[in-house]
């Protein structure tokens, strides 16, 4: 049951559509193909373990750390609207 305005499923719309954009996002970062034997960023050589256990690698494991705290720190979908999300 929704109140106000909100249609009747509109949270579970929204828990839907969180989750939908969460697996697109990760989709779009899974690697394809043949891994690079050195690392794109920094030119070091990318261990051939990483490169069996991840095809289509092409950032070493610091390399990679950094990008995604870097993604970590841009990203940030506020669908809640409440007070406490929109502090940060």
């Amino acid at each position: 049951m929704a109140g106000g305005w909100a249609e009747d499923g509109a949270v579970q719309k929204q828990i839907d559509d969180t989750v939908d954009d969460a697996i697109a996002q990760a989709r779009s970062q899974l690697h394809h193909g043949e891994s690079a034997e050195f690392c794109v960023a920094c030119d070091e050589p990318i261990p051939l373990a990483r490169r069996q256990a991840l095809p289509g690698v092409i950032y070493c494991i610091h390399c990679q750390e950094a990008k995604d705290k870097q993604q970590s720190a841009a990203s940030g979908i506020n669908r809640r609207g409440s007070k406490d999300s929109q502090l940060r």
